[in-house]
């Protein structure tokens, strides 16, 4: 009786089979924990990176592009190991990043010991600039307070580190958990339920950002919440799994529906490397070193892999610029590091609420009525219209306007027509390809910004107008590449239901 009132309530919000009911929810459940996760500790990471300097802001982007091209390859390694299955390698990705979290508190306890107690539990009130003073472009008064020189090498260290590995533990995460929900999902039941999914990820965000809030004057101790946060999110990952009875489909790998010759090819060569064998081919599944490169490769021999690359580069850019926007704003405007932390977490709640009721009740009806190519071109129409705004009023109520909006409209509509992408490739694909672009190419994304926004702001003396205007062209081309990427979606997807 209980378990049906459960699944009633369940099915206020979607539309879900009894078989799906079980994955469902323990999808919810690990994206809420993973994101609170992710939230809690995010602004003690955005203080520690305020504390080394605005100026090397950027440098933390380049250095964090310089760790996933180390560590991209070996997330996907972890999916191609034989004797570890998809859902146990999920679950030891989690428990890895919350022992991890662990380490970081010790690390960060210990190289705050020599620190400024006054400095670390200041105000918090805001005090706002002059106009001169509060131009995003001046930052002299933030550079005598801020600094590498006004901290030791091991503070320096675990600043730094903290920033690159929690950037990484949120890309990883997600983007691993992801690719084992889109496997026991398919396009179908994925308009359906992704956005239910998201709430979760969403709901996570909107109570890690409030407990931030709350306990900001903990400081490091929010590591520790957030290491169980993570260990609860690798219990929960165990159970998306297949409903009973759902019937399993191997999906065929998308370069081979590209066409027709080539998959005739394709076949040829399978069969003949069946019966006299290839020394090649054995050479490259018996070397250890080769499944580490082998989600690289599945990108590079897949036109639609490549596309989706670019796609995902292209947002990554221009979300990229919206953070440097937002946080040159905040710290010009807020003078304490608790203040700051306290002000980062009211605006990730403050956003929270808005995609959660978004995704809850209009990410279902618009990936169902309105298809994936509507989804994914909402994101660059909105960032569009964000930068031409930016471009005519550069002040920090713009910018506060435009964050909200980017993100209510990413999260709620493109995000979850995004992972629609992948639900028309083969398991390989989902679980290393994924990844690599995931992670890898959201990086490289993060350090083109970083650098195109450093080289502009300098080059036109810090004025927010003339960059935004310079960024149209990254933004009209995310909007053809999308609209291209979400028609080829919708043809694919048509072949694999004819070919089922």
């Amino acid at each position: 009786m209980g378990r049906s009132m459960f699944d009633a309530a369940v099915s206020v919000f979607v539309t879900v089979h009894p078989h799906e009911t079980s994955a469902l929810l323990h999808s919810f459940f690990c994206f809420f924990f993973i994101l609170s996760a992710y939230f809690v500790v995010l602004p003690l990471r955005d203080e520690g990176a305020i504390s080394l300097g605005l100026s090397n802001l950027p440098g933390l982007f380049v250095g964090s592009l310089v760790l996933t091209l180390v560590a991209a390859p070996f997330s996907s390694l972890i999916f191609s190991l034989p004797n570890l299955s998809k859902g146990k390698a999920l679950f030891l990705i989690h428990r890895f990043f919350s022992v991890s979290l662990i380490l970081f508190f010790i690390l960060w306890h210990s190289s705050s010991a020599g620190y400024s107690k006054s400095y670390v539990t200041g105000s918090t009130s805001l005090t706002f600039p002059s106009k001169e003073e509060g131009k995003i472009g001046d930052q002299g008064s933030l550079t005598s307070s801020f600094g590498w020189d006004n901290h030791g090498w091991f503070y320096i260290s675990v600043r730094i580190g903290l920033f690159l590995w929690v950037a990484l533990l949120n890309l990883i995460t997600i983007s691993s958990t992801w690719a084992r929900v889109i496997d026991v999902m398919d396009s179908e039941s994925g308009s359906r339920l992704f956005g239910f999914i998201g709430a979760g990820a969403t709901l996570g965000q909107l109570f890690g950002s409030l407990f931030a809030i709350g306990m900001a004057f903990v400081g490091p101790f929010l590591l520790l919440f957030a290491a169980l946060l993570m260990e609860l999110a690798a219990q929960t990952s165990r159970g998306i799994n297949c409903g009973t009875s759902q019937v399993e489909e191997q999906l065929s790998p998308i370069r081979k529906s590209d066409s027709t010759h080539e998959n005739e090819a394709d076949e040829i060569q399978k069969t003949e490397h069946t019966l006299s064998g290839s020394p090649k081919s054995s050479t490259l599944v018996n070397l250890p070193v080769w499944p580490v490169f082998e989600g690289l490769w599945l990108i590079l021999s897949s036109t639609y892999l490549l596309h989706v690359s670019l796609f995902i580069w292209l947002s990554a850019v221009v979300s990229s610029f919206f953070y440097f926007q937002k946080v040159s704003v905040i710290a010009t405007t807020v003078t304490s590091p608790l203040g700051r932390r306290k002000l980062f977490a009211q605006i990730n709640s403050f956003i929270a609420v808005f995609i959660l009721v978004g995704q809850l009740s209009l990410t279902g009806r618009i990936l169902t009525v309105a298809g994936v190519t509507t989804a994914i071109c909402s994101a660059p129409f909105v960032g569009l219209l964000n930068l031409v705004a930016l471009a005519v009023w550069p002040n920090w109520v713009v910018v506060a306007i435009c964050e909200t909006l980017r993100k209510v409209v990413t999260y709620v509509v493109t995000r979850p027509g995004r992972e629609l992408l992948f639900t028309v490739v083969s398991e390989d694909e989902k679980y290393k390809a994924k990844v690599c672009i995931d992670v890898l190419v959201q990086r490289l994304g993060d350090a083109a910004a970083a650098g195109m926004y450093k080289m502009l702001f300098g080059t036109l003396n810090g004025n927010p107008s003339t960059v935004s205007l310079y960024s149209l062209l990254v933004c009209l081309l995310w909007i053809v590449t999308a609209f291209c990427l979400g028609r080829r979606q919708v043809q694919l997807s048509k072949h694999q239901i004819s070919s089922t």
